[in-house]
């Protein structure tokens, strides 16, 4: 009953297969093997379009390396008060960037609403010295609590930015559970809803480790290779990085990888939902489950062998609001996850409810 996140979960055996097939023999280092160079023209031809790729292996250097191309030392970066960028990262984005301001704007059901994008705007003149100047928009796709932004509403907001003359970023650490729930191509909810550079994650869909950064406006990638070489993430051996999304991108291995997950937290939610006591504190839309119930239910289901953390954001609002004898707890579905594990956290819910 492990579900504390998709991070804990291994390396799916496609990938690791891959893997000890890039060990054969040598080949050239820095990205400049042939592996590398078909995995970059694979992303192309995801996303429909010219795109310009840097491999890396961590998810808080993809999200930093990407707005620190976009954003100068003076400016400032908008993201949902809950971004990972904004509370997990160690204000790694504010270090790379030379101390650009991240600025936090609160949102229903973890997404940044247009209007509430254009009245934090309305208190930055970007012509006043006095203020960091508005530079990027950062998105969470999914959100940090599971919910998606659809393509007209990144669309919106891409256009807002465009307004302040800002660039839109995209962290995509679990792009792919958005994806196959949303049910478009990748090229619709990025480049072509407005998004200028995004965080393409695999790590947590069944990569060792395995991220990268595409870039859209190709008028940028110059200064990334540089940053990401003086920020010591230029992997020498990159072509084991290549071989995870050579393989994750073979027979559609990532998307196959996302519905399972994406699927068996449906089973969870929709189980978790119906038993009484216990209420989702979100739609689930991707791969994440989170559940209000009472604490003592959570030290229950801790002591039966279950694996989960307390969400430690405000939780949700209204109605719903946790109360002071609940808590709120976060469940991660992935590719390994199975039915026998959902259906054993379900019967220990129950068990753990009814006492």
């Amino acid at each position: 009953m492990f579900f504390a996140s998709d991070n804990s979960s291994g390396v799916h055996d496609e990938i690791m297969e891959a893997i000890q097939r890039a060990n054969r023999g040598p080949a050239m280092s820095y990205g400049a093997d042939d592996l590398t160079r078909r995995v970059e023209a694979r992303f192309a031809e995801i996303f429909e379009t010219d795109v310009d790729v840097l491999l890396l292996i961590t998810g808080t250097a993809a999200n930093a390396l990407s707005i620190a191309g976009v954003t100068p030392p003076y400016g400032a970066v908008f993201c949902h008060g809950e971004a990972h960028i904004m509370v997990d990262e160690c204000g790694a984005s504010e270090f790379y960037t030379g101390g650009a301001k991240l600025i936090g704007i609160e949102g229903g059901n973890g997404r940044i609403a247009p209007q509430a994008l254009r009245d934090t705007l309305a208190g930055f003149d970007p012509d006043n010295a006095h203020l960091p100047r508005p530079a990027a928009l950062s998105l969470t796709q999914a959100s940090e609590v599971g919910t998606l932004y659809r393509a007209e509403e990144i669309a919106a907001l891409s256009e807002i930015a465009r307004e302040h003359a800002m660039a839109v970023h995209m962290d995509g650490a679990r792009f792919a559970n958005a994806l196959v729930a949303l049910d478009v191509a990748p090229g619709d909810i990025t480049w072509r809803a407005g998004v200028d550079i995004l965080s393409f994650g695999a790590t947590k869909n069944g990569a060792m480790g395995a991220e990268a950064i595409v870039v859209f406006s190709r008028a940028r990638k110059d200064d990334l290779v540089y940053r990401r070489m003086r920020a010591g993430h230029q992997f020498s051996k990159s072509r084991f990085v290549a071989a995870q999304f050579d393989a994750y991108f073979t027979d559609d291995l990532w998307l196959k990888s996302a519905r399972h997950a994406n699927a068996m937290a449906a089973l969870l939610g929709a189980g978790a939902g119906g038993v009484d006591g216990v209420r989702l504190g979100w739609p689930v839309e991707a791969n994440e489950v989170f559940l209000v119930v009472p604490k003592t239910c959570y030290e229950a289901l801790g002591k039966g062998g279950a694996v989960c953390h307390p969400w430690p954001g405000p939780g949700p609002a209204g109605e719903g609001a946790v109360g002071d004898d609940e808590i709120l707890i976060r469940l991660v579905a992935s590719f390994a996850t199975t039915k026998a594990d959902v259906d054993h956290f379900l019967a220990a819910l129950r068990q753990a409810m009814t006492g």
